[in-house]
């Protein structure tokens, strides 16, 4: 099954000169070349030799980059631009920043943040500031917005990397996080379809399920697509996700055990995705890697399977030359027909010309010149708007003690119990700059060292605690990132040594800069405050409110209460 393109029409936009371009390079093509173009793997890192192997092996279409140092990404986009007769799309993971695609990058803010402040301008800036940071290396692809819904607060991939939970939030959020990063001449890529956040699971180890109905899908979820689709969403990218009810619904003749994700899913992507939501842009699988595909068939029916199913690019590879391999024999068995394969080219070099990388390789300007890297990461501006976002974001769930706020001059003694800090992107270490602007604020801290006292906290008095120290903050950076199951506190063993088993003898204060949901783990927690980020900009704001320099305005995109009324008192 095949569908019609229309390359003048949304969201290629192209002329008759960029058509030609496209039917001209298609037809000049090999079978090979074409089956390299469908290709989006993850690139090794900056060796020349490295990248010049994957070159050789799959001639792809695309490639994406985690961060690296700016120059280094810089220099190996440009030799990847230099060796390509075609040129490539090039991708990164621009969720919360310039930082997802340069180690210098402005670790802007998850998306969750922006929500909080209520002002669409802030996720704006974040698509700005992401796109400028990313173009100076030669990006051209954002792998974002996330315009997934946080329904489940078990979820542990999709949490702060959303804008919550409210379908006109999300629409709005990511409707102005596009448009900044559309400014900057750099195609976003819309992501999960067809909704995560619903299961408590993570696709990155098993295919996962979003549970709505038909028509509450229609309702939240699909509307969200519909309207991103119609504001000029380049792409979309595919998680490995099913959704009985729509599947269903499209093959009544489906029973349960043969669904499958949505990348696999010819109902979901032909079906729901270009038919229901009329999207002609160019469909990309998320990860293929991932526990959510590899578990669905055999890596050699699924990898050929992907693209006849209906997906144009396939994101990543276990090992290159065989699903190089298992594509072509795909095509050869007749799994995947030249039809299906010419449709799947033609919106990828739809893009190609959409974002003028055919005039802009002519011309020697796919990668940016190095000062462009000091230009951008020397704009003061993109600093203040982070900071903005975080003042304006940072939340005070509850203060039923009326802990808040503190004064160095008298509660000068903190103790600090930090949470999750290892994990994440870019949150590594960020309790270290928190207490830095504790004791910069005037304080004394102290952070519990969870190995010392294994066994010694039996010990420990009540006299002593409330005699040695003033309050005491719960520091929790807990991230969502791949390949976990939970999103929770982890107490330490032998009975929890880290728990606040004096949380009615001194202040106690909670602060979460990963994920919101806290109280679930913590519900006697009498004070919260969310930051959703644990950017510079974000704890130096924090901070500020703890001590009254600033109010508290962000507003909870989500229910950090967790549905439970224990938690609220």
């Amino acid at each position: 099954m095949t569908n019609k393109i229309d390359l003048h029409a949304n969201p290629f936009y192209l002329t008759d000169e960029d058509i030609r371009w496209v039917e001209e390079t298609k037809e000049n093509m090999s079978t090979e070349e074409k089956v390299g173009q469908l290709f989006c793997p993850i690139a090794p890192g900056p060796d020349k030799a490295a990248l010049q192997d994957v070159l050789d092996t799959l001639h792809p279409g695309g490639m994406m980059f985690r961060a690296l140092p700016s120059k280094e990404i810089q220099g190996a986009q440009r030799y990847l631009q230099e060796k390509s007769a075609v040129p490539l799309l090039l991708a990164a993971n621009l969720e919360a920043g310039g930082n997802g695609v340069m180690s210098e990058g402005t670790y802007f803010g998850y998306p969750m943040e922006m929500a909080a402040t209520g002002d669409t301008v802030h996720a704006y800036h974040l698509g700005k500031v992401s796109a400028a940071e990313g173009n100076a290396t030669g990006c051209n692809w954002a792998f974002s917005p996330i315009v997934d819904r946080n329904v489940n607060y078990l979820n542990p991939i999709t949490n702060v990397r959303t804008y919550g939970d409210d379908t006109d939030t999300v629409i709005a959020m990511s409707k102005a996080f596009s448009k900044g990063v559309q400014e900057e001449g750099m195609a976003v890529a819309i992501k999960h379809f067809p909704g995560d956040g619903m299961d408590y699971r993570d696709q990155h180890l098993h295919p996962t399920i979003n549970s709505c109905s038909a028509e509450e899908w229609d309702e939240t979820y699909g509307e969200i697509y519909r309207q991103l689709i119609a504001a000029g969403a380049e792409s979309v990218m595919v998680g490995h996700i099913l959704q009985p009810a729509w599947q269903q619904k499209i093959n009544p003749d489906l029973a349960l055990e043969d669904l499958l994700p949505a990348t696999l899913a010819p109902e979901l992507l032909q079906g729901l995705l270009r038919e229901h939501l009329g999207f002609n842009g160019l469909i990309i699988t998320d990860a293929t890697p991932m526990g959510g595909f590899t578990n669905a068939m055999s890596r050699r029916e699924s990898v050929p399977h992907a693209i006849a199913a209906g997906c144009d690019m396939f994101l990543f590879n276990r090992n290159m030359a065989e699903d190089f391999q298992f594509m072509l024999d795909g095509l050869n068995k007749g799994l995947l027909t030249e039809e299906r394969l010419d449709e799947a080219v033609t919106r990828i070099l739809a893009l190609k010309a959409h974002l003028k990388l055919h005039l802009r390789q002519k011309n020697g300007t796919l990668v940016p010149e190095e000062s462009a890297l000091q230009e951008v990461l020397g704009r003061n501006e993109f600093t203040e708007w982070a900071e903005d976002a975080a003042d304006k974001a940072a939340t005070l769930v509850k203060d039923t003690q009326n802990a808040l706020p503190l004064n160095p001059a008298t509660q000068k003694r903190l103790l600090l119990y930090v949470f999750g800090d290892e994990w994440g992107y870019f949150g590594n270490g960020s309790a270290k700059l928190f207490k830095s602007l504790l004791e910069d604020a005037g304080f004394t801290v102290d952070v519990f060292d969870k190995e010392a006292m294994r066994f010694a906290y039996i010990d420990i008095k009540r006299a002593d605690i409330v005699k040695q120290y003033d309050a005491v903050i719960y520091y929790a950076n807990i991230e969502p990132a791949s390949n976990k199951s939970t999103l929770r506190m982890e107490w330490n063993w032998p009975m929890a040594s880290n728990m606040p088993w004096f949380i009615h003898d001194l202040p106690v204060i909670g602060v979460a800069t990963g994920s919101p949901y806290l109280l679930q783990d913590m519900p006697a927690l009498k004070t919260l405050v969310n930051g959703y980020t644990a950017a510079p900009a974000m704890l130096k704001a924090i901070v500020n409110k703890l001590v009254g320099k600033s109010e508290f305005v962000g507003k909870s995109p989500i229910d950090p209460f967790c549905g439970m009324w224990q938690t609220k008192f």
